[in-house]
């Protein structure tokens, strides 16, 4: 047991090596001491020892009830919070279990580190109980995988996975964590493992001056920006570049909330499920300014139609992402915060903007839709116009996740967490609960967080109802049930001569006596004229709450650039 002397040192330097310390014991200091007062996890026999450590510690845990939901968690953290995410599992299955969380966050660029149990050193590669080869499994789904065998290298181990984990393009770093290692004494001086702080680069002025001039001279340019801008906390420097220019914009799934949604020129999404004013802006665009993107098969359609005319200037934190799909004239790698003012000169574009804000106009939303069943896209808008701005809106993969696209508004990146280059049904809850607890670890204490799913989606970690619901968290579940896959069940309606192959679920549950059972209120609506009650019994109600919604089972999601279709030749309602 510390004495007074002892605990005042450690308070002073949390760091501080002490006779006996062990290795889960470090492991949790090196949390605290770098402002992580939330980890996400389920516990297990070979990382029983940091559970042990986490026992009275500063670092709140947060049991979910699958390991994948522990990821998906720690996701929706560090997204809505901008720190990073923790994720804890035991050896063999648990860590199995959060390859795909891995997967997520490398293909969104998320910052995250896992700590995974392992077997004990001396029985590596002796096929021992719940032994899985981690850092094999991994490396594909990771910046960087680590096994520590030794204690002595736990120090410099972690300090590089957090900075691997937040430097350059962000992403997940895997540590594995043996038993013996948890549990050995750790005499190693932290001070000397940290990293010297990286120099700011200079600007390359030359390719700058050639970005500049691009823009003085296009008189049809557009900015197409995307999740690089959030991540790089860019926001307030791409719209004073946007505002500076005077160019129309156009957003990405993962970019949505970068421009504000009533600026002047903003069209919305583009790509597959894009708005037609975003993507005939593009398609006829001389100068496609490209920042925090990666023109993804999602977005450009056939890439060789992808904006035919135009001039591409690239900015990126990731250079890899240069020529990996369309080569640009200008490409410049680097902090977004410094490369988008000195980038921000006006072009001739006034007459364009123009005619951009009629197409915006001439191809608006429209909510008329004929009969008394539930139109999801008026629904979604008519839920989106009476929430604070500040509300989180999490979505699984599906339909669901593409009509929030269209008819919600986000003001900030941050505000929007789904899943882009996974497309990962089962992420919208956990990654719900991760961000209501980020809020809650803000001033702002009382923002609501909307997780919108579908029948399909919310099954895949339905479970996770019950940590919301132990929790006490301001989670409101929007479930649109069709009773059908709805984006493979449209697909296959229209590409597939309509064989509705395995995509009909008239065997859902109950779904609202089934949040009943985990505690959690609920409620069945069937027709338009019930929308407005409901969302206001949701909103008002304490605590997590399920808003069920039947909506047809035929409705798709319009427009809808085909396979191997440029985008301007898109399919409206047929």
């Amino acid at each position: 047991m510390e004495n007074s002397s002892t605990a005042e040192n450690l308070d002073d330097n949390p760091l501080s090596a002490e006779p006996g310390l062990k290795g889960a014991d470090y492991v949790v200091r090196v949390l605290a001491s770098r402002g992580i007062n939330t980890v996400f996890g389920y516990p297990g026999g070979a990382i029983m020892p940091l559970y042990d450590a986490l026992y009275n510690s500063p670092v709140e845990h947060v049991l979910c009830r699958h390991e994948q939901g522990a990821g998906m968690a720690a996701i929706g953290f560090a997204r809505a919070s901008g720190k990073t995410g923790v994720c804890i599992a035991t050896s063999g299955p648990g860590a199995t279990n959060l390859v795909t969380a891995l997967a997520e966050a490398m293909l969104d660029s998320v910052p995250l580190v896992a700590l995974t149990g392992q077997v004990p050193t001396t029985a590596l590669g002796t096929d021992a109980f719940q032994e899985v080869d981690m850092l094999g499994m991994s490396l594909s789904v990771t910046k960087h995988s680590f096994l520590v065998s030794n204690v002595e290298e736990l120090p410099e181990i972690l300090e590089q996975a957090f900075q691997l984990a937040n430097s350059g393009r962000p992403g997940p770093v895997l540590v594995d964590l043996p038993k013996d290692v948890l549990l050995a004494s750790c005499a190693s001086d932290p001070s000397s493992n940290a990293v010297a702080d990286t120099q700011p680069v200079a600007l390359p002025w030359n390719l700058c001056e050639q970005a500049r001039e691009l823009i003085s001279q296009a008189s049809r340019p557009v900015l197409y920006a995307g999740g690089g801008v959030g991540m790089a906390n860019a926001v307030e420097a791409l719209r004073f570049f946007q505002q500076k220019t005077g160019m129309p914009s156009v957003l990405t799934l993962k970019g949505l909330g970068a421009i504000a949604p009533d600026t002047t020129g903003y069209l919305g999404m583009l790509g597959m499920h894009g708005t037609r004013a975003a993507n005939l802006a593009v398609q006829q665009c001389d100068l496609l300014v490209c920042v925090g993107a990666r023109f993804d098969d999602r977005v450009t359609g056939r890439l060789e139609g992808f904006a035919p005319d135009a001039r591409v200037i690239h900015l990126d934190i990731d250079p890899s992402e240069f020529g990996k799909r369309r080569q640009p004239d200008v490409a410049l790698s680097g902090d977004l915060n410094i490369l988008l003012p000195a980038l921000a000169v006006k072009a001739p574009c006034e007459e364009w903007l123009k005619n951009c804000e009629a197409m915006r106009y001439e191809f608006r939303w429209r909510y008329d839709a004929p009969g008394e069943t539930i139109y999801a896209p008026a629904l979604l808008n008519t839920l989106s116009q009476q929430l604070p701005d500040s509300t989180v809106v999490t979505c699984d993969v599906g339909q669901h996740q593409m009509w929030v696209a269209q008819h919600m508004s986000f003001t900030r990146p941050e505000n929007h967490l789904s899943s882009g280059g996974l497309g990962t049904m089962g992420f919208g809850l956990p990654a719900a609960i991760g961000a209501a607890l980020s809020r809650q670890k803000q001033p702002r204490q009382d923002d609501l967080v909307i997780c919108v799913s579908g029948d399909g989606s919310i099954m895949m970690n339905i479970q996770e109802l019950s940590t919301a619901r132990r929790l006490n968290l301001p989670v409101k579940v929007v479930l649109l049930d069709n009773e059908r896959l709805g984006m493979v069940r449209q697909w296959q309606s229209l590409f597939f001569e309509g064989r509705h192959s395995e995509t009909v679920l008239s065997d859902n549950p109950d779904f609202p006596a089934l949040a009943q059972a985990f505690g959690i209120p609920a409620q069945t609506i069937l027709h338009r004229h019930e929308v407005d009650d409901a969302i206001q019994t949701m909103l008002n109600t304490d605590g997590p709450y399920l808003l069920h919604v039947a909506i047809d089972a035929e409705e798709n999601v319009w427009p809808l650039v085909p396979p191997g279709a440029d985008n301007h030749n898109m399919l409206e309602d047929i």
